[in-house]
């Protein structure tokens, strides 16, 4: 639900503009509100749970997320919705990386692969699916569906979720003080950041308040991290990065989500300006990234397992670049199946690349700083998703901004971007997520016994002979 929310609204624009008797430039407030807030409230969800324990933070944040759909249906001028989308984005913040660290924390170490399998799912899914179902929504009903359709999804959910959540006490970090100076450099530099994009996504703005924005924005970032790093109880905990694999995730990881982000927004744009076709044509071209999808996803716990994450992130950003690369020389005269095949390449690697990053950013932490590293890791996930569709402008209007050039232009320099994490990947040690990895052992594979089976003492449990203390997961 939140993640379809963040990009379905923009199909609708000229539908909710229509309707509200508002300008589409002041109507793109709605995704961008939303956007905003998200990028503001997720970090303080690490907090709210420590606090007040991950049952009682999930379940509001649905019972939010799903009143405020239905008030967004219901909304009668632009303002009224915009205030809905807002108190939709809280709910939605503290959905996506609670529900995470729940899974996450409580898994095996061996258990990662197949666990963060299922929690990449919605973010693999939701962007892909957004332009088709956008477009049958606005072509054959009305824009307040779009909101509707999350009310028995989020009934179902909290139903669900009541019965199977256990209630636990909050933990003894929740006695730390709320770091209110980061909450104020770290969630103003973010919100400014996101607006910033969104002022790039317009057309005819001014490059001065783009740039007054985005500077601005990026100083209190560098002084929330000088703050961050440097307090005893800091909102995000950058110490986290001192892991190998983690901030691996963080620096490759991030921007490749950029790349990856870019293509449902630029390939049915492409479609529809240059190429002349309908919503639900380019829509269902689009799709075939989802197919690549689930093509893939069978296969990449055996692969991950066999070849381990260093070789498999290789192979997944390498092969984002030249799919990317390959996407710029698409024109209206190629043959649809080629489009499709190159879609469904990018949705193969899209998903690889998606699911090594997200598993071995937690293969080697120690168990206290998992719940600390899924909130920066959903934090940076959120502002890149963000940033994606304002990038993707920016290149376009760096080629022209209109015309073929524009998006030859605007591949390139997206595949350009992804060679920073195939670098990167190249760079990892060989042996790095191998805590979370399942090999047979020589002994197995003469028919002795393998290695002890793993045994979970609390969350994120050692298995096997893959340590994860402070001093080893640390290790260059």
């Amino acid at each position: 639900m939140e993640m379809l929310d963040g990009t379905i609204v923009t199909t609708a624009i000229p539908q909710i503009g229509k309707s509200l008797h508002a300008p589409p430039a002041s109507v793109g407030l709605v995704v961008t509100a939303y956007l905003l807030t998200l990028a503001t409230a997720i970090p303080l969800s690490g907090w709210l749970t420590r606090r007040l324990g991950n049952r009682a933070i999930f379940l509001t944040a649905i019972a939010v997320f799903t009143v405020a759909s239905v008030g967004c249906a219901s909304s009668v001028n632009l303002g009224m919705l915009v205030g809905m989308r807002v108190i939709q984005g809280v709910g939605g913040a503290m959905m996506v990386p609670v529900g995470r660290n729940m899974v996450i924390s409580m898994a095996d170490k061996r258990d990662l692969l197949k666990v963060t399998s299922y929690v990449v799912w919605p973010a693999l899914i939701a962007p892909v699916i957004a332009p088709l179902a956008g477009g049958l929504i606005t072509t054959y009903a009305t824009w307040h569906w779009m909101f509707l359709i999350n009310v028995p999804l989020g009934i179902a959910a909290f139903i669900i979720a009541a019965r199977l959540i256990e209630s636990q006490p909050a933990s003894g970090g929740g006695q730390a003080p709320l770091d209110w100076v980061g909450v104020l450099l770290t969630c103003a530099g973010l919100g400014g950041l996101t607006y910033a994009a969104h002022l790039v996504s317009l057309p005819g703005t001014s490059g001065l308040e783009e740039g007054a924005f985005g500077i601005g924005s990026l100083i209190l970032l560098f002084l929330a991290v000088w703050h961050l790093l440097r307090t005893a109880h800091p909102l995000l905990n950058l110490r986290t990065l001192r892991v190998h694999t983690f901030r691996v995730t963080q620096v490759g990881g991030t921007p490749y989500w950029l790349v990856c982000g870019a293509m449902p927004f630029l390939l049915p744009l492409e479609f529809q300006t240059q190429f002349g076709w309908s919503p639900i044509k380019s829509g269902a071209l689009t799709l075939f990234i989802f197919v690549g999808n689930v093509g893939i996803k069978p296969t990449t716990t055996p692969l991950i397992n066999r070849f381990g994450f260093r070789a498999f992130l290789i192979a997944s950003t390498v092969g984002t670049v030249i799919v990317v690369a390959l996407l710029a020389a698409v024109t209206a005269s190629t043959p649809i199946v080629v489009i499709a095949l190159l879609a469904t390449a990018q949705g193969v690697f899209r998903s690889t690349g998606m699911t090594g990053y997200s598993t071995v950013g937690y293969a080697d932490l120690p168990a206290n700083q998992v719940r600390d590293a899924n909130t920066l890791l959903t934090t940076s996930q959120q502002l890149a998703t963000g940033l994606s569709v304002a990038v993707a402008t920016v290149f376009l209007r760096i080629g022209g901004g209109t015309g073929r050039g524009a998006y030859v232009t605007a591949f390139l320099l997206l595949a350009a971007i992804a060679v920073g994490p195939a670098i990167g990947a190249a760079r990892m040690r060989r042996d790095a997520g191998d805590a979370a990895r399942r090999r047979p052992s020589a002994g197995a594979a003469k028919g002795t016994p393998g290695p002890a089976p793993a045994v979970r003492a609390g969350g994120m449990a050692q298995a096997g002979g893959g340590g994860t203390g402070e001093g080893a997961a640390q290790g260059e």
